[in-house]
Order: C-alpha cells, then structure tokens, then sequence
C-alpha cells in the first residue's frame, strides 16, 4: 500500500515538476505552456487520485494520532493548497496565450513552492513519526 501511495506522489511531482519548471521557462521552453501543462496536469490528477485513496487508507489506521501531528496538519494544508491552485490559477494562466513572461514565471514559482512543501511536510512526517 505503501508503495502504491508512493507511486502516486511520483506521478504528482513529476506532473508538477515539469508544468511548474515550464512556467517558469527552465525546463522545454521552446513548447508552448499548455502543450506542457495540460498532459503534466493529467498526470497530476491521476496520482492525486491515486495518493488521495492509498492515503485514505494508509491514515484510518491511527487517524487519531495522525491527525493532532502537526507536520501532517501542514502536509494537508500544503496539498490542499497546492491542488486548489493548480487546478484554478495555474490552469487559467496556462491557458491564456497572452500571458506575459513574469505571470508565467510567478506562477510557476508559486505552485513549485507549493508541490514542494507537499513533498517535505511528507517526507517529515514519515521520518518523524
């Protein structure tokens, strides 16, 4: 179960990886933003889906104790956050053809600060616990 949750958070890094490296024009900047972030958000979404129902399971268990933990309160937050603007602000600035370089670049910049605090506050609560 454990390795499937893991397969899961591979396909949302990677996913926001790439689109969030795109935006912020290190990574295939030769493309255009949208032939990069539309198949990267569909990676996203099915390891979120994937991450979210092997979470679900991996967290019933010791709900209890899991859900006072601080770093994994902060791991919700960041990844409720970082969906929410993936899938919002991050998909409308992508889609805009007109979108100057620095809108691209910021938002780029603030949906990897996002994933990544996704992928430390993980990383912590596994270590920690």
């Amino acid at each position: 179960l454990s390795a499937t949750h893991l397969v899961g958070f591979t396909l949302v890094t990677g996913g926001a990886l790439v689109s969030n490296l795109r935006m912020l024009g290190v990574l295939l900047s030769g493309q255009p933003v949208l032939d990069i972030t539309r198949p990267a958000g569909r990676g996203i979404a099915v390891g979120l889906l994937i991450s979210v129902v092997t979470g679900v399971m991996l967290f019933s268990p010791r709900a209890s104790v899991a859900s006072r933990n601080g770093i994994f309160q902060i791991k919700m937050l960041c990844l409720i956050a970082a969906a929410v603007f993936q899938y919002s602000l991050h998909r409308a600035v992508a889609r805009r053809s007109a979108a100057s370089p620095g809108l691209l670049r910021a938002t780029g910049a603030v949906g990897l600060s996002l994933w990544l605090g996704v992928a430390l506050a993980g990383c912590a609560f596994i270590l920690l616990e």
